[in-house]
């Protein structure tokens, strides 16, 4: 049987912010988003980047597994990974089989109940330890502003994988003029609280503009150009209405 063809943009061995412990973390290539906020547009382009199989990729994984200690182990991100959905599956059981933990993260695009994806995510959360899900706009007109693309399927995962008891972190990229509305983000909260149990933890990202240099360097017009990141201020007010403390993070299952 022929093996499916991973598509990897860029690799992080030591990476301590996608998951609990220290991970080795694969940024998948190509996502539909045209996020404004965006500071990887470079993973935009689909079937480009570095072709792996599941087992090279794992086997580059598990050279820094001495490092991972309890907690760590392997993330995949993107772009967005799920576009690869295949791939996933063959890598994450491979990553069970040998007891690795595996964690998702993702914005939820491609989700659908169609049955023939629905049964493949379905098996793909079966080697998934934790996904980490980034909520863009928890406003759906706001949100296709922001993104290109509805929210409603997204709203939708978040219910199946609460059906299912998947473990999950929120994120919420914090930016001004776009995300940072009190009734919005209040409206997250109201959204993340009757999700129950299954949320771990609830974490806010500041925007930053790091990553402008990218758009100047492919030709893309910036569309925040002049937006600042949040003020402290800000932030601690978006993780006050988020109840970011009243998450304790990820706890083993």
């Amino acid at each position: 049987m022929t093996e499916t063809i991973g598509y990897v943009h860029s690799l992080e061995s030591f990476g301590s912010v996608d998951g609990p412990g220290i991970r080795f973390v694969s940024f998948m290539q190509g996502c539909r988003l045209r996020c404004q906020f965006c500071h990887n547009p470079d993973t935009w382009k689909i079937n480009a980047g570095t072709p792996y199989t599941a087992e090279e990729l794992f086997r580059e994984a598990v050279k820094y597994q001495p490092y991972w200690g309890k907690k760590g182990g392997v993330t995949v991100s993107g772009g967005e990974p799920l576009l690869q959905i295949d791939f996933l599956i063959e890598y994450f059981k491979l990553c069970k089989k040998h007891g690795v933990h595996t964690t998702l993260d993702s914005w939820g695009g491609p989700f659908t109940r169609e049955p023939e994806w629905l049964a493949k995510f379905e098996e793909l959360l079966e080697y998934t330890d934790l996904i980490l899900m980034d909520v863009k706009q928890i406003n759906p007109e706001r949100h296709l502003k922001l993104t290109t693309a509805p929210n409603e399927n997204i709203l939708d995962l978040f219910r199946f994988l609460q059906e299912k008891g998947q473990p999950i972190w929120i994120r919420h990229v914090l930016v001004p003029t776009r995300t940072d509305f009190d009734e919005d983000l209040q409206g997250l909260s109201d959204f993340i609280q009757s999700l129950g149990d299954i949320v771990k933890k609830v974490e806010i990202l500041p925007y930053h503009t790091m990553g402008v240099y990218k758009y100047h360097e492919l030709g893309i017009p910036y569309k925040l150009e002049g937006v600042e990141p949040p003020t402290e201020d800000r932030v601690a007010n978006a993780k006050r209405i988020l109840k970011v403390d009243d998450y304790q993070g990820y706890r083993s299952m």
